[in-house]
């Protein structure tokens, strides 16, 4: 079974059939986030479609939006199974006037993951180093890294910490990619599109939801694997990764009777 644990469903202009291309290749697909409204966005879109879990966030683009508010956010990250995409942006995002509100939002968010002992999706760009000093303040031990491109270093400790890190479409064209999927271990490796925008971003052109077996197959390569015993192992990582949290239980049965390992 072939997992994207980093998309944003609710960005596609034709969501609907994206959902389609989903459930035809059951895909199970992890639906991030932006913010309260495209919280909501998923949640619709995911009625009736089993291979959907959506996930709230809050965007460090969005994060001055949410400053005021986090009284707000607490009941949204309540309602989620896990929380995401929520980070840091200190490298796309020029403004530094807004990098207090996005640690201000970023740190009660984890706050609440902590609490709540919840899996988090990670934007890290160009605040590798403070993200990680934050998840290991809180005690954060549940972690997917999204599209990781940072410092080799601080790629080293958080693989130390057990954090798990998805490989995405860039891996089709970047040797930078290319050269962190082969220094993640393969017990902590996951894959993601971060569609529609990911390869949109990459090519100019929206790739459907089926670009994940690409990416799949491309790792592969990178490890020596064949695609087939690739895709085994990120579907048991990503089990291990659930481990036994009755919020996820739902997900977890999905993917044992898909794969066969119930």
């Amino acid at each position: 079974m072939l997992i994207d644990a980093h998309a944003h469903l609710d960005h596609y202009d034709e969501p609907r059939e994206a959902l389609s291309r989903i459930e035809r290749r059951r895909i199970l697909t992890l639906a991030n986030s932006m913010d309260p409204a495209s919280y909501e966005r998923n949640l619709v879109l995911a009625q009736g479609c089993p291979f959907v879990l959506p996930s709230f966030g809050i965007h460090p683009r969005r994060a001055p939006e949410h400053v005021d508010h986090l009284v707000e956010l607490g009941p949204l990250a309540a309602r989620s199974p896990m929380l995401g995409e929520l980070g840091l942006d200190f490298h796309w995002v020029k403004d530094r006037d807004t990098y207090p509100h996005q640690i201000r939002v970023f740190e009660f968010l984890v706050n609440e993951a902590a609490e709540q002992d919840k899996v988090v999706n990670l934007h890290t760009k160009g605040a590798e180093r403070r993200i990680l000093d934050t998840l290991r303040r809180f005690g954060v031990k549940k972690a997917i890294v999204h599209w990781y491109s940072g410092p080799l270093d601080v790629l080293e400790e958080m693989i130390t910490e057990g954090y798990f890190f998805t490989v995405g479409v860039e891996v089709l064209y970047s040797e930078t990619i290319q050269a962190i999927a082969r220094a993640v271990p393969p017990r902590q490796l996951l894959s993601e599109t971060d569609n529609p925008g990911g390869h949109r971003w990459l090519a100019g052109e929206v790739a459907p939801p089926d670009v994940i077996a690409d990416v799949v197959a491309a790792v592969a390569r990178l490890k020596g694997l064949t695609p087939e015993k690739m895709e085994a192992l990120i579907q048991a990582n990503f089990l291990r990764l659930l481990g036994e949290d009755p919020r996820l239980a739902g997900i977890r049965a999905l993917l044992e009777k898909e794969t066969g390992t119930g």
